[in-house]
């Protein structure tokens, strides 16, 4: 009787239950199932319309194939992250087992700063494995990571393809936010030295960046050297950074001090006087009068020409008050390589930078300071890409007059190109060409001495530094290729013919010159009728 009476006074409870229950499922229904009031919902037909009920079928039909689509794809998206998990988890379980002691990675977060200091030995490891405190052996000159060079305005890049530019102004947002950031951690680090001290320390600022190399090694990191002005004209501050596919960190920090940096420049020579007398114009005011530590050897083939070359020279230093110089004469086939090798092993003085050189080629003193800061003996090898200029006839055939030399000096991609078939301007010490060998003296003639000491430096230790550069330049001159040279050497002489002389879309206007001048016949002659 109790339990009868008891359900008799709980049953009206569970209808007020059951009543609010049903009135929540049916107001959750509406909401789930009311479209969305945006623009992207087809608007709902009237309810007293006559397609009302065929519209409503129609929206729930494309409602349902959305969500359908949505489960789809919400699928594929849980079947990749399974996948990069698993990549992943096994990436991580190969470092685990490459470095047992030093990277004991876990993911055990109960011991957070256990899981930091890993993480850190982690990226330091990008680091070892990076190119960046020594160099890497190299099968071939192409395998070879080249870096770009950048300012506070442009970085000159190599890879251009047809449609890009050699330099880059402005810079990609992207790339321009990525440099910033660089160079505000250079200067964080240049004005917060590790080392505590009492001096007054000055202030570096952006403005002080001269340059900077970069070059992404994709399965390691970004390395970056950065210049700046140090406390003195010749004194500057290097700053190494690396980005290890994760935070930037700070790889050293050193003063550079080249006051005393001495550059040899030889330059092997046979006739050419008329260019030899325009090289000493540039060498005059770039190595003499603005950069004053340098020191210039020719290596000179026969005896044609040589008394004007000589007299040149000479007249260079009476006028400059100029000593530095040295004059070899060899009576002989001219031999590029030889010829660099001799300037080279004559040097009798202490240690010196050499800048092997051409008599077609334009520095700037800024090159020169580039020379120095990117050669260190026994560790780094300096091998710039210039910018090749094409035939000014043809690049200024369409104005009154071809400008004059420095005003042609400009790199864009109607002017010339990123020379990064050549390896025949280099910088490197004295002791490190002679360490390795030198120059092959069995090759005569143009080409190839070149591509053999590059891949010497590729195979060896050493650090090839190898980037675009502002204020190198290879000045066009008709190229002659001899009939005996080699089919080899005959072949890479034609090719470096052929890029010298203008640009695809330059050339081109050329090869369809006949076209377009018939274009233009047929448009007068219409106009006329008209």
């Amino acid at each position: 009787m109790m339990l009868r009476r008891g359900f008799i006074v709980f049953l009206p409870r569970l209808a007020g239950l059951l009543v609010v229950a049903c009135c929540s499922v049916s107001i959750v229904y509406m909401l789930a199932c009311t479209p969305k009031g945006d623009d992207e919902q087809l608007a709902l037909p009237r309810v007293h319309s006559p397609t009302g009920k065929e519209g409503y079928e129609a929206i729930l039909q494309e409602r349902e194939e959305q969500h359908r689509n949505y489960i789809i794809s919400l699928k594929k998206q849980i079947a990749q992250l399974k996948a990069e998990l698993q990549g992943r988890s096994e990436q991580l379980k190969n470092v685990q087992d490459q470095f047992p002691d030093s990277l004991d990675i876990r993911l055990d977060h109960s011991n957070p700063a256990k899981v930091q200091a890993n993480l850190l030995a982690f990226l330091r490891s990008q680091i070892d494995k990076a190119e960046v405190h020594s160099g890497v052996k190299l099968s071939t000159e192409y395998a070879a990571v080249p870096f770009e060079s950048f300012t506070l305005q442009k970085v000159y890049q190599l890879e251009t393809g047809l449609t890009r530019h050699p330099e880059e102004k402005p810079v990609r947002k992207d790339k321009r936010d990525e440099l910033i950031e660089v160079i505000e951690l250079a200067v964080g680090s240049l004005n917060n030295p590790e080392a505590d001290s009492d001096a007054k320390q000055r202030v570096y600022t952006a403005s002080d960046f001269v340059e900077g190399i970069y070059r992404t090694e994709k399965d390691k990191g970004t390395l970056y050297e950065l210049t700046f002005k140090g406390d003195t004209k010749h004194q500057f501050k290097k700053i190494v950074l690396f980005r290890p596919f994760g935070p930037v960190m700070k790889v050293k920090n050193e003063n550079v001090n080249m006051a005393d940096t001495l550059i040899n420049i030889i330059v092997p020579l046979a006739k050419r006087a008329s260019k030899f007398r325009q090289f000493m114009q540039n060498f005059r005011e770039m190595g003499i009068q603005q950069d004053g530590r340098i020191h210039l050897t020719v290596v000179y083939f026969g005896k044609e020409q040589m008394n004007e070359v000589k007299s040149i020279l000479e007249n260079t230093s009476k006028s400059a008050n100029f000593k530095n110089f040295t004059f070899i004469q060899l009576n002989e086939e001219f031999s590029r390589g030889k010829g660099l090798d001799i300037g080279a092993r004559v040097w009798k003085g202490n240690n010196v930078v050499l800048f092997f050189c051409d008599v077609d080629i334009y520095f700037t003193a800024e090159f020169l300071n580039s020379c120095r800061l990117n050669t260190q003996p026994g560790k780094k090898v300096f091998y710039p890409v210039l910018f090749s200029q094409y035939n000014p006839s043809i690049i200024y055939g369409h104005h009154d007059s071809i400008p004059s030399l420095e005003q042609q000096l400009i790199i864009k991609k109607e002017t010339g190109f990123w020379r990064d078939f050549g390896f025949g301007m280099t910088c490197q010490y004295r002791s490190d060409f002679i360490n390795i060998g030198g120059f092959d003296l069995d090759i005569k003639g143009w080409g190839g001495e070149d591509v053999h000491l590059y891949r010497k430096y590729l195979h060896s230790n050493l650090i090839v530094i190898r980037t675009p550069v502002r204020g190198l330049f290879h000045l066009w001159h008709e190229k002659q290729c001899l009939d005996e040279l080699t089919p080899e050497q005959y072949k890479m002489c034609m090719q470096s013919k052929a890029m010298n002389e203008a640009s695809h879309g330059q050339l081109g206007m050329l090869v369809f010159r006949q076209e377009i001048e018939t274009h233009l016949h047929r448009q007068k002659l219409s106009s006329k009728k008209t």
